[in-house]
């Protein structure tokens, strides 16, 4: 397994974690709202894992801690790509 598997695997767990206990509810709301829109239930995840990786990015790379508002903007821009911003 390639370092980016390992990655997505780790960002599709912490996405799985925060459906599992609803924190944020805005994980679980994005979820509904991407299903509705036509994605299946492992599409919404790629997707909202696109927000846990800028929120990791930032986390590692910058030393910056995690924004909750910036990952529900993001979430909130989905299917469009999230932003650092």
């Amino acid at each position: 397994m390639n370092p980016n598997d390992i990655l997505k695997q780790q960002f599709l767990l912490i996405v799985d974690n925060q459906l599992r206990d609803n924190s944020p509810p805005e994980t679980a709301q994005t979820l509904r709202r991407l299903q509705a829109e036509g994605y299946s239930a492992q599409e919404a995840k790629l997707l909202i894992s696109q927000c846990v990786s800028v929120e990791v990015v930032n986390a590692m790379q910058f030393d910056k801690p995690y924004n909750n508002e910036r990952y529900v903007r993001n979430l909130n821009k989905l299917p469009g790509q999230p932003t650092e911003e």
